[in-house]
């Protein structure tokens, strides 16, 4: 028989698990209360709470205050495409990436579906645009599992003497507005004051200035591009791709060729077989269009489709030897859409070829340099053009 002693001893025991259970139930309470269960970032309300102490701090001690919304493009998009799972895993891994560019002095927020806030107290405006901009650099060459490759528009804003909290997210999302605006995966900056800080030209007006100089340099790669670009956006549109990839690889057809611009006439313009020297110089225009289109904020999604523009699915391509997924999937539209409009058309070396002949290398080479999936999209829709009576060649 058990004493009352140890009975008492054992009830004791059981009140002090309970008890445990209990603290720890509240503490997950608190904590679901308090953080985003998927980011592990602050639920919006505890935010603002803290971005509001740490915004009176810093005013407080006389130091700058900024801050940034960042925004999954085409997120809708994405969960459409490939499931809720792909969204999920982009908000985890931008929310990972995020807490390694900012401090632990800094107020971190899940503020929508897709969105992130921050609020960086003693930051100035080119130091957190600078972060910013890291984070869209480092997404644009990063394939995130679960959901390939993404890329994200930021606002940027800074805190004015008497403004709000509310003034300096609403300006920072006005920032967001106006880097969508401009074609996403880029930074905006917006002071509250009302004075907008803008880039010295918007994206679309540079990549029409480039594509003029590529068609005043060398009619045939201008028309060519233009062709491409028709070619590619309805095979990108066939494959399901979202309208804001689609304009980017449309924007990246207009521009595959603008690393022509850096290879010598007399390379471009040879009648015969190139030697193996002016190969290698003509196997540089792809790095060549990175490195332009790279300098144009907000164009680094279009200028890595442009760098692997020439990889073939089986790796024997070039600069990389990328095989299969790994080639991102508007270099691989890219390069059987170049492959069609480049054998029907009249080259310096060589008059254009028929449709059909055509068609019959873009079968035969299926599977070895191009995606069999991007062969039959694009076949599909040659199919249609002829149909209805469109030309496809430039």
């Amino acid at each position: 028989m058990i004493s009352n002693g140890a009975e008492r001893q054992v009830l004791r025991g059981q009140l002090a698990d309970s008890q445990q259970r209990v603290r720890a139930l509240e503490a997950q309470l608190k904590d679901h209360q308090t953080h985003d269960p998927r980011t592990r970032l602050l639920a919006l309300d505890p935010f603002l709470e803290s971005a509001e102490l740490k915004l009176r701090s810093a005013e407080h001690e006389g130091s700058p205050v900024t801050a940034a919304v960042i925004d999954i493009d085409g997120f809708r998009e994405l969960n459409a495409r490939r499931g809720r799972s792909a969204g999920d895993a982009a908000l985890v891994a931008i929310a990972s990436r995020v807490r390694g560019l900012t401090r632990a002095g800094d107020a971190l927020g899940r503020s929508g579906a897709d969105e992130i806030s921050i609020v960086m107290p003693a930051t100035d405006l080119a130091g957190a645009r600078t972060s910013c901009d890291r984070l869209i650099r480092q997404l644009a060459h990063e394939d995130i599992p679960g959901a390939g490759t993404i890329s994200v528009s930021a606002g940027v804003s800074l805190h004015m003497p008497g403004g709000t909290l509310g003034d300096l997210l609403a300006a920072a999302q006005s920032g967001l507005d106006r880097a969508r605006a401009q074609g996403g995966g880029r930074s905006a900056v917006r002071i509250d004051d009302g004075t907008n800080i803008t880039p010295s030209a918007t994206q679309a007006a540079v990549v029409e200035a480039l594509a003029g100089t590529l068609l005043a340099r060398d009619r045939y790669t201008g028309k060519h591009s233009e062709s491409v670009v028709d070619l590619s956006r309805h095979v990108a549109g066939q494959l399901g791709m979202g309208s804001r990839e689609v304009e980017t690889v449309a924007a990246a057809a207009h521009l595959h060729d603008i690393g022509k611009v850096g290879i010598p006439d007399r390379i471009l313009d040879k009648p015969g077989t190139l030697d193996e020297g002016e190969w290698g110089l003509m196997r540089e225009h792809p790095l060549i269009g990175e490195r332009i289109l790279k300098a144009i904020p907000g164009m680094s999604s279009v200028a890595k489709i442009v760098r692997h523009e020439h990889e073939h699915w089986n790796g024997a391509g070039y600069p990389d030897n990328l095989r299969g997924d790994q080639i991102p999937i508007g270099s691989r539209i890219l390069l059987a859409c170049d492959a069609y409009s480049a054998i029907t058309t009249d080259r310096p070396y060589r008059a254009a070829r028929p449709h059909g002949a055509a068609i019959a290398e873009l079968s035969r080479c299926a599977g070895t340099q191009f995606d069999p999936k991007v062969t039959e999209a694009l076949i599909g829709c040659l199919y249609w053009y002829r149909q209805s009576g469109r030309v496809a060649t430039g």
